[in-house]
């Protein structure tokens, strides 16, 4: 095995090549903006350049001037779509601010207009030469800003139900033989995926047919529908593959429902794809976030007292938080606990799910702020961990259902060296640098959702699954696959997978590290349908043979989590039983503790999903260790980080191949948010200032020259059939931590406040 494809350990699955490798490097995999329309119209936004405020009007003379015009759209003349809910309060909008509704202006870069055209470059050339006359008011930007309005997340916001508290804490605190009390400040993010934000909307006499990224078929297509007013039946999204998302494409933005409206009324198709700075606006984004944290412990290292509170932007009209700390109260043995969690409203576009939305900023907070703690009490980071590790949540007492953290850190640990590391800050030198070494905790809830799912399995072997899952990266073709493959016996290779497309059996929105373990899960529950279906037939017919019980028909035996109907299958004499050479089965899954109403609402496009810290008896996490070395230059102040190793346990894996490609990304995209990652914002008009790649940090190669991920093998037989804890976010939770605290034990300066800068530094 190569380093790329990690050898298996216990409880994984084989590291087979992407399912999609060879599509994606050929350029063969078409995204939604490559799909050809017959004569198609373009469109190009044009956005606001105030904050808050209204239109006076507009001037289009210089516009209608431009050959190939051929309508512009604003709030005078457009069509009026019906009011959207908001996602994170049961509805499919990113947010309820709606453009060409009124001549209000929420938020710098609201859609004010929609210029159509023969060519994309006549729409870009009359959307640039429209003027558009404005009377500004005063914008409320960020934290601090005056006219800003801050009230407790709980009571607003439907998904939000709890400040997570227990015992005394005030009384504990107080009491604490060593206490930390620290602020930390994270800045907002935006997701910047390399596909452009792009719909292209078809109608068919009244059917309608769309092209766009979605992390969410389902959702989008009754979504759209809702606001248009017509039957959900009547719309289908298309999208086999999504160029990066990041939650940025997980719920519907305003500009669908608008470029389908357009294309309605000009009776021809319409094609759209916004410019990078526009995606900064037309879409959510991470919102920056306060936090405080207090913590008082015994001088054995044991917590005694912990207190979180936080504070996170959100728009005027939409009540949008994260709330971490559901995870940051629940992560280490403590019986005295405060939370709180409050939203201060400004006038900027409604912030949403952005990879790790809860874990990312709230465990910066409280994972440096126990590496403060181990500093006070001048104990190995690592062992502090240790001693508050726990199998049971604190909060309810609920048990992890299954809970590998220390196994990770002491594998991490033993691959990083960390016994090498001297504990004295500003200690290890080499030449002009300064090295320091830094841990954290990385961990993410364990969540699922109903789906369903249609497999067709051949006498000759082949297998056809439908589900419609999102391939968004993560490699879902190829786990889908496999899972189909192990639980039917047959080779991978002949398992052809569909998704992408809302004509396919519901799956769940591809966020909130659910996918895998709901779409494989379901699919193994449907093989199991097709398996039945064919012992029955050899029962009932007599002819299940003792050479048939030894023999498995297609020469693999599955790897899944056993079910009864796991024995080995002739499948010539099945299908010879049954007189047919094909079956198919239709099937729906829902995890336990779903909801009465769960696959009613996954045709609807509303998530039901559970897990995490909100089962019944349970609590579910995937976990994992992270180590970091940085360097700083004592003289230039430049900050360089050549290692990151990550430890990371998250039940069956099942393919270690992608999945190590899942937590390699996230370990850079989370050294990437503690020195690279932010986006600047002008206070004095709530304007983004670097909305473009050049100028919004991201790492390149030469940032980090050794990434080491290791698989840490785990069995959990309580979360869900395939056995598997989501991964796609939890590589990057907690390595924002995890270099401050080395940049500390390198400088001997702590700093709390993101993204950290040479001018930071005071050395």
């Amino acid at each position: 095995m190569s380093i790329t494809a990690p050898e298996p350990k216990a409880n994984m699955g084989q590291p087979i090549p992407r399912y999609d490798a060879a599509a994606k490097v050929t350029g063969k995999a078409q995204y939604a903006a490559d799909v050809p329309l017959v004569n198609p119209a373009y469109a190009c936004l044009v956005t606001s350049s105030i904050a808050k405020g209204r239109i006076d009007g507009f001037d289009m003379t210089a516009a209608k001037q431009v050959r190939g015009v051929i309508d512009i759209v604003t709030h005078e003349n457009a069509e009026q779509l019906k009011e959207a809910k908001l996602f994170s309060n049961g509805g499919y909008a990113g947010t309820t601010i709606q453009p060409l509704k009124s001549a209000d202006v929420a938020h710098t870069g609201q859609i004010v207009a929609v210029v159509v055209a023969e060519t994309f470059e006549a729409a870009q050339q009359a959307a640039y030469a429209m003027k558009v006359n404005y009377t500004a008011a005063m914008p409320s930007a960020t934290f601090d800003s005056a006219g800003t309005t801050s009230a407790p997340a709980k009571g607003q916001l439907a998904q939000f139900k709890e400040d997570p508290k227990v015992g005394d804490f005030a009384k504990a605190f107080n009491d604490a033989e060593i206490k930390v009390s620290a602020a930390y400040e994270t800045p907002p993010q935006h997701h910047n995926p390399m596909e452009l934000f792009a719909t292209s909307c078809v109608w068919l006499g009244d059917s309608l047919t769309i092209y766009e990224p979605s992390q969410y078929v389902y959702g989008l297509k009754n979504g759209v529908a809702e606001q248009l007013g017509i039957d959900a039946d009547k719309v289908r999204v298309i999208n086999a593959y999504v160029g990066g998302a990041f939650g940025s494409k997980g719920s519907m933005t305003p500009r669908t429902a608008i470029i389908a409206s357009i294309a309605r009324r000009l009776g021809r198709p319409v094609k759209l794809v916004a410019t990078r700075a526009q995606g900064f606006t037309i879409a959510t984004f991470r919102a920056e976030t306060r936090h405080e944290i207090q913590i008082g412990a015994r001088r054995d290292g044991h917590l005694t007292a912990l207190r979180h509170e936080s504070w996170e932007v959100s728009s005027r009209p939409d009540p949008y938080a994260v709330g971490g700390t559901k995870t940051t109260t629940r992560l280490y043995a403590c019986p005295n606990i405060e939370s709180r969690v409050s939203i201060v409203r400004a006038d900027r576009n409604t912030p949403g799910f952005m990879r790790s939305p809860p874990e990312v900023p709230y465990m910066f907070a409280l994972e440096s702020a126990m590496d403060e703690l181990a500093v006070a009490l001048n104990m190995d980071p690592v062992e502090l961990r240790r001693v508050n590790d726990t199998a049971k949540e604190p909060i309810s007492g609920k048990p992890y259902t299954s809970r590998s953290l220390m196994a990770c850190y002491d594998q991490g640990a033993r691959a990083f060296e960390w016994e090498k590391r001297s504990p004295q800050p500003k200690s290890m030198t080499e030449g002009d640098w300064l090295i320091g070494y830094g841990c954290a905790t990385s961990c993410y809830p364990t969540q699922m959702a109903p789906a369903a799912a249609r497999v067709r399995l051949q006498r000759d072997g082949r297998v056809r699954v439908e589900i419609a899952g999102q391939e968004i990266g993560n490699g879902a073709y190829t786990v889908i696959g496999q899972a189909a493959a192990e639980k039917l016996g047959v080779p991978v290779e002949k398992v052809s997978v569909f998704i992408g497309d809302s004509d396919l059996p519901p799956a769940p929105v591809a966020g909130g590290s659910n996918s895998t373990a709901s779409t494989c899960s379901t699919v193994i529950k449907v093989c199991e349908q097709v398996r039945q279906k064919l012992f029955e037939a050899l029962t009932s017919n007599e002819s299940l043979t003792n050479e048939a019980k030894g023999t498995v028909g297609m020469g693999q035996t599955p790897s899944t989590p056993s079910a009864s109907n796991d024995r080995p299958l002739d499948l010539e004499r099945a299908f010879d039983a049954l007189g047919v050479s094909v079956v198919e089965e239709y099937g729906e899954w829902k995890p336990e503790g779903a909801p009465m109403d769960s696959f009613q609402a996954m045709y609807k496009g509303q998530v039901r999903m559970v897990g995490g810290s909100e089962m019944k008896d349970k609590i579910a996490y995937a976990f994992g260790a992270e180590f970091v070395e940085v360097r700083v230059n004592k003289w230039t102040h430049e900050i360089r980080v050549p290692r990151l190793v990550g430890a990371f346990a998250a039940g069956h894996i099942m393919n270690p191949r992608t999945a190590r490609s899942q937590l390699m990304g996230g370990l850079i995209w989370g050294m990437s948010s503690a020195l690279h990652e932010a986006t600047e914002l002008d206070e004095r008009y709530a304007r983004y200032v670097n909305d473009n790649l050049a100028d919004y940090l991201v790492p390149v190669n030469a940032d980090v020259s050794d990434v080491d991920v290791i698989l840490v093998a785990e069995q959990d037989d309580h979360i869900n059939p395939a056995g598997v804890k989501g991964i796609g976010e939890l590589g990057n939770v907690g390595t924002n931590a995890a270099v401050c605290n080395a940049i500390f034990h390198a400088t001997g300066q702590r700093l709390r406040k993101l993204p950290v800068r040479l001018e930071k530094l005071e050395i």
